[in-house]
């Protein structure tokens, strides 16, 4: 079990927000939230630092109102990235099965996923995650866990998330700048960590797609018998709506923000007649407008996203249908009318998540919002585990080469 002083900290860096969620884990290897922190966020844009004192700043505040929330210090956290430079690619790699009689090891298979790794990469690229999907043992495809099958040729299929090296070392600074480090692995695209904290097993096997709908991009992953087989960052966010709405109705942020929200939702502006009272830029009086103008503003730009999501499932050449169909994560899923209109534009079924897999004694956390900076906990939690787990391994070779041969 972990200290009370030894927390699990997510740290979402978001164009319009940073969040820091401090959690504990508890006797049974659970998750429990502790308290949590929110800043507006200073010099970031779609995914990239364009300020690195500013974020710095914003970091510090969240992390700071986090500790006093949970009411204990943080040294490290798990920090999420996403945005256009963040991209995936599928590779496969091959070894070869040394002992056919002992069938195949652990260390043939790494030796398969290191082939896999070797792909030439840009320079500016950097190597965040290496997913396995699949192996192959001479002509059997399909296989998940080939250890002790017997064969000559072992070939594994991965796919590899790559972020802009430059983006993901600035990050890395920013955090550290403001007091916090950042562990082994402990870079993560949001939309994995989101999918940690979101998604079940079984819609993993039947196939899902996720998506992450931030303020200044939208992150994608796709899952299908179990395993990941599409990951993509596309420009389009929230932010975009916000902004569309400002100009086109010539009104303040923080009017068009009310506004995005409510659309489409039955208790807000869905009657086609409503008037709505908006109000001007500077001193100017407000204007009446009807609801159809609303739509005519948001719509084309919530269609020209699923049409980017939908390009990005196709390109993922997938076996078959999503039969668990679509899942709306983020800020962006508060987007009033979006979920239906995704359902019909996808012909799938489509959720808004909200965040799972750590408990909350009270209903702050249950937030669309969250679910990124949530699945960077549970990732990190999944990190300790691993961690501990292979040093408890080391100490029990070690101790039994100490203590010799049992008679």
């Amino acid at each position: 079990m972990a200290r009370k002083d030894e927390p699990i900290v997510g740290l979402d860096i978001g164009s319009t927000k940073v969040c820091a969620l401090v959690c504990f884990l508890s006797d049974g290897a659970g998750l429990e939230a502790g308290g949590i922190g929110v800043a507006e966020s200073r010099g970031w844009r779609k995914g990239l630092i364009v300020n690195l004192d500013a974020t710095v700043m914003a970091v510090k505040k969240a992390v700071e109102a986090a500790e006093a929330s949970a009411g204990v210090p943080v040294s490290a956290a798990y920090v999420g990235v996403g945005g256009r430079h963040v991209k995936g690619v599928s590779a496969r790699g091959a070894a070869t099965v040394t002992d056919r009689g002992r069938g195949v090891t652990r260390e043939e298979i790494r030796q398969a996923i290191r082939a896999a790794q070797g792909v030439t990469l840009p320079q500016d690229r950097e190597l965040l995650h290496v997913l396995p999907q699949e192996f192959l043992l001479d002509s059997q495809d399909g296989i998940r866990d080939p250890i002790g099958m017997v064969g000559s040729r072992l070939e594994a299929d991965v796919h590899l998330i790559t972020a802009s090296a430059l983006a993901w070392q600035n990050v890395v600074t920013a955090v550290n700048r403001a007091g916090v480090e950042v562990p082994e692995s402990g870079i993560v695209f949001e939309p994995l960590a989101s999918a940690e904290s979101c998604l079940t097993a079984d819609e993993r096997e039947q196939g899902v797609a996720l998506v992450d709908l931030g303020g200044g991009s939208t992150g994608l992953i796709v899952y299908q018998q179990g395993t990941v087989r599409h990951t993509a960052a596309i420009p389009v966010g929230g932010e975009h709506f916000t902004n569309d709405i400002a100009v086109g109705l010539r009104t303040p942020i923080p009017e068009a923000e009310k506004m995005k929200r409510s659309w489409g939702q039955p208790e807000g502006l869905k009657a086609e007649a409503a008037a709505l009272e908006v109000p001007s830029v500077g001193d100017r009086p407000s204007r009446v407008v009807n609801a159809v103008r609303l739509n005519e503003i948001i719509e084309p730009r919530a269609l020209e996203l699923l049409e980017l999501i939908q390009a990005e499932l196709d390109r993922a050449r997938l076996s078959g249908p999503l039969a668990a169909g679509v899942v709306l994560a983020g800020g962006g899923a508060k987007l009033g009318g979006f979920a239906a209109l995704a359902e019909q534009y996808f012909e799938l079924p489509v959720r808004t998540a909200l965040p799972g897999g750590i408990v909350c004694a009270e209903d702050w956390l249950n937030d669309p919002e969250l679910v990124t900076v949530a699945g960077l906990a549970v990732y990190g939690k999944k990190m300790r585990l691993l961690r501990e787990s292979r040093n408890r391994g080391l100490v029990g070779k070690i101790w039994g080469a100490l203590r010799g041969p049992v008679n």
